[in-house]
């Protein structure tokens, strides 16, 4: 058991010496806050490089289409490569914690491997549930600021400026680091490094991926390519839509703040019930 731990520990130091500063570029696109094992992942990268790993599976193209709506298309292959070497770097520390608690018990039976399984596929699944629940949060900080970002576009737009013009407008304005505004920001990039407005604007469907941003690059589009005079009156419509559907978003993000505080109000009253019956008990056991 010993043994096992020190070899799987040896591994680990051998990694992280051959892959150090091999892919600082890389970690450069990441954050400690998203990847708390950052310093692992080189090591997993440099695994994966030498094992030739192609990311080319079913499940790899399922998560590259996640990680799209994350990244962008531009490094998405790069995240997915940290992603798994993020997974491996999980899958390693969780072992060596498993094997040290079996050499502080003395002895693994049956049940500590079964239960050692377990751990290591409800990480493996972690991994990928929280990059899906993060795509969610994603999307759901983009519906929440849209409507603000139409109503403030149609303003301009009615004012006498272009799609283009009052879209950049907005975007140089705001110095929010939210979701939306971030997304934004990449169609202005893409425009001005030389790209169609129609092609930015598609990839900025793609990455958002919700029914009101594409709903919205729909009507942009068809604008584009054959004018619209109506294009004002639309993007009122869409925008009070907009308005009605980020009300239901709140209130079902209240009632679900309603439900999680019901656990700590039912700790709370079982505490007040066993501080208030415990004397009672003590004293009937007395007698």
């Amino acid at each position: 058991m010993i043994m096992v731990f020190i070899l799987i520990l040896v591994f680990m130091v051998i990694l992280f010496i051959f892959s150090r500063g091999r892919y600082n570029g890389l970690l450069q696109l990441i954050s400690t806050k998203e990847y708390p094992l950052k310093r692992l992942i080189p090591g997993y990268l440099y695994v994966l490089d030498k094992l030739n790993y192609r990311y080319d599976s079913k499940h790899d193209r399922k998560l590259l289409q996640s990680i799209v709506q994350l990244h962008g298309r531009r490094n998405a292959r790069k995240f997915l490569a940290i992603h798994w070497a993020n997974k491996l770097s999980t899958i390693m520390i969780s072992l060596l914690i498993i094997f040290l608690v079996g050499i502080g018990i003395g002895e693994i039976e049956k049940n500590h491997i079964l239960l050692a399984i377990i751990v290591e596929a409800t990480l493996i699944y972690g991994t990928d549930k929280d990059l899906m629940n993060r795509i969610k949060k994603k999307q759901l900080l983009i519906r929440l600021d849209f409507p603000d970002f139409i109503n403030k576009l149609t303003l301009l737009i009615d004012a006498g400026m272009n799609v283009s013009s009052a879209w950049s407008k907005l975007t140089l304005e705001n110095v929010s680091n939210r979701p939306l505004y971030k997304e934004l920001k990449v169609v202005v990039q893409e425009i001005n490094s030389g790209k169609s407005e129609r092609e930015a604007f598609e990839n900025f469907a793609k990455r958002c991926r919700t029914p009101e941003i594409t709903k919205f690059v729909s009507v942009i589009l068809q604008n584009l390519k054959k004018g619209n005079n109506e294009l004002t009156s639309i993007l009122r419509v869409q925008a009070n839509e907009c308005w009605e559907m980020r009300k239901d978003t709140a209130k079902q993000l209240g009632e679900e703040a309603s439900t999680k505080l019901l656990i700590p109000i039912a700790i709370m009253f079982i505490s007040i019930l066993i501080i208030t019956v415990a004397p009672a008990l003590l004293q009937l056991r007395g007698f």
